[in-house]
């Protein structure tokens, strides 16, 4: 697994088990809800201080983003879609 593929992965596992969605994610760090897409997609070269910002977010340190899941761990599911319903 190449290394963009490792930080979208963690990204989205991260994100999923906390509940957020990719747009609260990115207001959150600041930046563009399209690019959290394509930098869990693989699709993206994450800088140093977006990495950062994601992390903060996300309130882990940036390390966690960078562990190489096993092979036998199963892709994070998507959040359920739809809005929340109001409490």
């Amino acid at each position: 697994m190449d290394v963009r593929a490792i930080i979208g992965w963690n990204l989205r596992r991260l994100r999923v088990e906390q509940g957020l969605s990719q747009e609260r994610l990115a207001l959150a760090a600041a930046i563009d809800r399209a690019y959290v897409g394509r930098v869990e997609r693989g699709s993206e070269n994450v800088t140093i201080t977006t990495l950062e910002a994601m992390a903060r977010a996300l309130s882990v340190p940036v390390a966690a983003l960078l562990v190489e899941p096993d092979a036998a761990t199963p892709k994070p599911a998507p959040l359920r879609a739809g809005r929340r319903a109001k409490t």
